[in-house]
C-alpha cells in the first residue's frame, strides 16, 4: 500500500527528475512513520481481544502488556485508549460484571499506562521491567481490594482483606508472568522491526 502511494507520488514528477533512490528513501520513511504511528495501535487492539478468546492460563493475558508498551512508544492520549478498548470491546463479547470490580480493572489498566509514560522519559531495560513488575503489583492490589470492598466473597475486616490478598496470589503468578511475557514480546518484536528498518533506510541514503 505504501508502494502504491509512493508510485502515485512519482507520477507529479517529471521523469527525468525521477530518482529511484529518493523514492526508495521516501517509501522507507513512509513505512518508518507507519510503524510508529498506526501499526501498532492495530495490532494492540487485534492482540488484545483475540487474547481474551483463547485458551490461556488464568490471567495469563496481554492486557497489561498493552498498556505498559502504549505508554512506552505511543501517543500519550493511546496508553490509556488502548487497553481500555481491547478490554470494552472483549467485555462486549464476553460479558460485563459488577462495574465497581470492573471499575477497578480498568482503572489497574489506567495505571499501567501511566507507568509505561513515566519510564518513557528513561527506557532502558531495567526501567521497563521495574515498570511491568510494579504495574503488576498496582494491579494485584487496586483490583483485589475491589473484590473485598464491593464482593461477598469475604468478610469486609482486615483479616477478610488480607485473605482476598492472599487467595488471589495465584492468580498474581500468572498476571505477573503474562505482564513480563508480553511486555517483552511486543517491545523486542517492535525495536527489532525499527532497527531493521531503519537500517534498510541508512543503507538506502549510503547507497546514493
Amino acid at each position: 500500500m505504501i508502494n502504491i502511494f509512493v508510485r502515485e507520488i512519482a507520477k507529479f514528477i517529471p521523469s527525468e527528475e525521477r530518482d529511484p533512490r529518493f523514492l526508495q528513501s521516501l517509501a522507507m520513511t513512509i513505512t518508518i512513520n507507519f510503524m510508529k504511528k498506526f501499526l501498532p495501535a492495530f495490532i494492540l487492539i487485534v492482540l488484545g481481544i483475540a487474547a481474551r478468546f483463547l485458551p490461556h492460563p488464568a490471567n495469563f493475558a496481554p492486557i497489561g502488556a498493552i498498556a505498559i508498551f502504549s505508554g512506552l512508544y505511543l501517543p500519550k492520549k493511546w496508553a490509556v485508549v488502548l487497553p481500555l478498548a481491547a478490554m470494552f470491546f472483549s467485555d462486549m463479547f464476553i460479558g460485563f460484571y459488577a462495574w465497581p470490580i470492573m471499575l477497578s480493572v480498568y482503572t489497574g489498566f489506567i495505571i499501567m499506562g501511566l507507568i509505561g509514560l513515566a519510564v518513557r522519559k528513561n527506557k532502558k531495560l531495567s526501567t521497563i521491567l521495574g515498570g511491568t513488575i510494579l504495574g503488576s503489583v498496582i494491579f494485584y492490589l487496586v483490583t483485589n481490594g475491589a473484590v473485598w470492598a464491593f464482593g461477598s466473597l469475604y468478610p469486609h475486616t482486615t483479616a477478610g482483606l488480607m485473605q482476598s490478598y492472599y487467595m488471589a496470589i495465584p492468580f498474581f503468578r500468572n498476571s505477573l508472568l503474562g505482564d513480563l511475557f508480553y511486555t517483552g514480546a511486543l517491545v523486542g518484536a517492535y525495536e527489532a522491526s525499527l532497527a531493521l528498518l531503519y537500517r534498510e533506510k541508512k543503507a538506502a541514503v549510503m547507497a546514493k
